[in-house]
């Protein structure tokens, strides 16, 4: 049993404890050892074995007084965006190397009480600003099915260690995208519930009103136990919203009314808009996107033609809110509290330059600076202003297309992984983004769905995009192509 731990994923795992087939402390162990020997994929900051067996011994012993659950004992680990008492949080930034946590975020300790156990933190993009994974102070993540490959960002620890089967899941965060990007670039599942289903309190804010907490996993089961743990109303965050927290697993195992066995999804209208499958798009991944919506049609779905006209200025109105909201909240490291101070200053004025030179990465200093302007005297109409009001326009975009169908699908990425190093023109960066901006801007959930494979042999991953908390319908249609299709079971070869 001990050799195909790594291959169960976080459902499976539990009915493997539940059966005292395997204990906590076991699939622990053999996780840390694999963690161990895949170092070179960067996708782990720190682990702590101490603390995942202490837990994963209390976890069984949970188990031995008869307390069951979908989570208990399962080991996971968190990306660094997540402060957390037992590891450091940095945000994988020099600007808080070594910093440590007086509390947990509300995300981490909901799983804890779920049972799950933490093997440890999870690389990422610096204050997650990025799409690459490249950004990070303490070097790349790499890609499973090819390491001179980029694994996406910002969650691309996460979504790495869950392809290389180093952990069952994960959690990750979702600013424009930064959880269903990484999860379509390596071949894992993952989603962005809607904004406020999950508490940011305790996440280390890049933008307030976009980022949201997801999990990255295997499958959509496996997302669903991990959602329904995460989510609920948390009065320390003020943005947190009062909804009821829906068992998800039991929603997916839910037909639809006038569904059946066989067609699962008859009924669903899919909308396909029309600027999500033009001109940028790579051959592979149009092919991967179609036949996996062929795949629906073979479901019982429906395929509706709408339009999200907006679509382009989404980078223009994302690439301004959310630099301004960086500007903001990162202007708290000024070296006197806490993070990095530099060694010699000769006034404090030359204490806040130097500790925020040495300690900021080039693209967080990039994105600090445009937020900067855009909110300074004279820019502040003219820009951030009219930023928010298209926000606005788009997410009624959204709301129209809604009118005529249920769920929104097209691709997550315009390409397949590129090459580490490879890109060298922030604003090309910036424009893959934009099939996951507009879900972002509006707060609606979305998630990535293993597809296919494009060019190199690549990963690709279908996106959803749902109504607001329709996250149910979303994780059920995604469950229903998985059971029809085997793409979220393939590893990348060696793992």
């Amino acid at each position: 049993m001990s050799t195909e731990l790594h291959h169960l994923g976080v459902a499976e795992l539990a009915r493997q404890l539940d059966a005292k087939a395997v204990s906590s402390v076991e699939v622990t162990k053999h996780l840390l050892a694999r963690v161990a020997a895949h170092q070179h994929l960067g996708a782990f900051l720190c682990t702590d074995e101490a603390v995942a067996l202490a837990q994963a011994q209390a976890a069984d012993d949970r188990r031995a007084k008869g307390e069951t659950g979908p989570l208990l004992g399962v080991p996971l680990a968190h990306k660094d965006i997540f402060v957390t008492t037992d590891f450091p949080s940095t945000a994988a930034s020099k600007m808080l190397a070594g910093y440590r946590s007086p509390f947990d975020a509300t995300v981490v300790s909901q799983l804890r009480a779920a049972g799950a156990v933490t093997l440890g933190k999870l690389n990422c993009d610096e204050f997650a600003m990025g799409g690459s994974n490249e950004n990070s102070a303490f070097g790349p993540v790499r890609n499973p099915w090819n390491p001179q490959c980029v694994a996406g960002g910002s969650s691309g620890g996460s979504a790495a260690a869950v392809a290389a089967r180093l952990i069952p899941a994960a959690t990750g965060t979702d600013t424009g995208g930064s959880v269903r990007q990484p999860a379509s670039l390596t071949g894992v599942t993952g989603i962005k519930p809607t904004y406020g289903r999950c508490s940011r309190y305790g996440m280390i804010a890049f933008a307030s009103s976009l980022d949201q907490a997801g999990p990255l996993a295997r499958s959509a089961e496996d997302c669903a136990l991990l959602l329904t743990a995460m989510s609920g109303f948390d009065e320390r965050d003020a943005t947190s919203a009062q909804q009821p927290v829906e068992d998800y697993a039991a929603t997916i195992r839910t037909l639809r009314e006038g569904a059946s066995a066989a067609q699962p999804l008859k009924g669903l209208r899919i909308g396909l808009p029309r600027e999500f499958f033009g001109e940028g798009v790579a051959a592979g991944v149009r092919a991967a996107v179609r036949a996996a919506l062929a795949e629906f049609e073979t479901l019982g779905a429906t395929l509706v033609d709408v339009s999200l006209p907006r679509t382009e200025l989404s980078i223009p109105v994302y690439y301004i809110i959310a630099p301004a909201e960086a500007s903001s909240n990162l202007s708290r490291y000024d070296g006197v509290r806490y993070g990095h101070r530099a060694k010699d200053y000769a006034d404090l004025l030359d204490m806040y330059k130097k500790s925020r030179s040495e300690g900021f990465g080039a693209e967080v200093k990039r994105r600090i600076m445009i937020g900067t302007y855009v909110l300074s005297h004279g820019y502040y109409d003219a820009y951030y202003l009219q930023a928010q009001k298209l926000r606005r326009m788009i997410a009624d975009d959204f709301q129209a297309a809604f009118a005529q169908c249920d769920l929104i699908a097209g691709p997550v990425s315009p390409t397949v992984a590129r090459a580490l190093g490879s890109q060298t023109d922030p604003v090309q960066e910036y424009l893959a983004d934009i099939f996951t901006l507009p879900a972002s801007l509006a707060g609606l959930p979305g998630m990535s769905v293993p597809a296919g494979f494009g060019e190199g042999g690549l990963p690709v991953g279908l996106q959803l995009i749902g109504n607001y908390w329709k996250e149910g319908e979303l994780l059920r249609a995604a469950h229903a192509f998985q059971q029809a299709t085997d793409f979220h079971l393939r590893t990348p070869q060696g793992y």
